[in-house]
Parts: C-alpha cells; sequence; structure tokens
C-alpha cells in the first residue's frame, strides 16, 4: 500500500467559496479548489503525494494514519 493510501481524502462543495474544496484532514493545512470535483480530488491526490514527500525530505516522521477510521459512516451519523 502506498503512504498516500494512509490518508483520508475529502472534496465537498463550499458555498462560502462557491467552488470545490479539497483536504487531507491530520495530513495538510489547507488544501486545493476549483470547479470541477474529479479535477480537485486529482490534484488533491497530488498535493497529498508531494506533502508527503517533503516531510521525507525534512526527515519527520509522518502524521497518524486518518484512512480506516470509517469517516463516510460517522459522517452520515451527523447528518
Amino acid at each position: 500500500m502506498k503512504d498516500t493510501a494512509r490518508y483520508a481524502k475529502i472534496v465537498e462543495w463550499s458555498e462560502e467559496d462557491q467552488c470545490f474544496v479539497g483536504s487531507s484532514p491530520g495530513l495538510i493545512y489547507g488544501g486545493c479548489h476549483g470547479a470541477d470535483e474529479k479535477a480537485v480530488f486529482a490534484q488533491l491526490c497530488q498535493v497529498v503525494e508531494e506533502a508527503i514527500a517533503l516531510y521525507r525530505q525534512d526527515g519527520k516522521a509522518l502524521p497518524s494514519s486518518t484512512s480506516g477510521r470509517d469517516f463516510a459512516n460517522k459522517m452520515q451519523n451527523v447528518a
């Protein structure tokens, strides 16, 4: 499994920004945005790869994994 798969990637519509916003909680602050949901997800995957590369370049340990925590079902219980 690639390290990128260890991190949840979320793309959601922002009413405030009027665009899709991509984030990876626990790994990066901020994220990426755009008008096309699929393009934002592709960009987010690239941002996650780059963030992991920077952690390695700086000799820092990667943050705790956020995948496998069943976020989708937990969010359904909130809604």
